[in-house]
């Protein structure tokens, strides 16, 4: 997986751009599972399809939309309970603008994101990574929702290449943050996060490597919206 890891790097750079003169936008939504390499195949699909990528770009985008800064969105980036963090933040995190008209609650953040979110998918092709994306376009055309799994030990193989820490502490650290993150995702779109009934496309990516995942969801997207490729 490791190898297959470095080839999917250097496809970042190398892989052609296939999705111009497609002749209609296309909005891709990939969740995914942490160290499932969910990342690399939404930039591909991003170069693919001649989209724009949004991961954490998002929290940029929302911190403009609402006036708070870029800080406060990492703090709760995809974290379910916005009002018990804001109790904490300090006065310089915030700007001066209102609390969401003097209303704010729990859920504002989540909106100033979807907001973003939106205004993004409505300027042409794009990617998003998390965030809920596939839920706050639900009703807009052209879109497909993607789920990247991944093997455990492939996972935790990755992790420990990126931290310092014990195999049982990289599947505990993996463990924990996708409780966070379905949490989360199961709070705001009322669907189970990672359930194959919740998205278009479900895909292992230690089956095929990256790459070759890429490729795969790549060809689905054109079938989906009987989109023709120039390769």
């Amino acid at each position: 997986m490791m190898e297959q890891d470095k080839n999917a790097t250097q496809q970042l750079t190398q892989h052609p751009s296939l999705g111009e003169g497609l002749g209609r936008p296309v909005i891709i939504c990939v969740g995914r599972q942490l160290g499932s390499g969910g990342h690399d195949i939404a930039r591909m699909l991003a170069m693919d399809f001649n989209a724009k990528y949004y991961d954490r770009e998002l929290l940029n985008l929302a911190a403009k939309e609402s006036g708070f800064s870029e800080k406060f969105f990492e703090q709760n980036d995809e974290k379910k309970g916005f009002l018990r963090n804001l109790l904490s933040v300090q006065a310089t995190h915030l700007s001066g603008a209102s609390l969401y008209k003097s209303n704010f609650s729990q859920e504002s953040l989540f909106q100033f994101q979807s907001d973003a979110i939106r205004k993004a998918a409505e300027e042409g092709n794009c990617v998003f990574v998390g965030r809920c994306a596939d839920y706050v376009l639900r009703d807009m055309p052209n879109v497909v929702s993607v789920f990247i799994t991944a093997s455990m030990r492939d996972r935790v193989e990755k992790l420990l290449a990126q931290r310092s820490m014990s195999p049982h502490q990289a599947k505990r650290f993996i463990l924990d943050a996708e409780e966070k993150r379905a949490s989360y995702y199961n709070y705001y779109t009322g669907k189970k996060w990672g359930a194959a009934e919740s998205y278009d496309l479900c895909i292992n990516s230690s089956i095929l490597g990256l790459v070759e995942t890429e490729k795969l969801i790549a060809d689905f997207i054109r079938k989906r919206f009987s989109l023709t490729s120039h390769l």
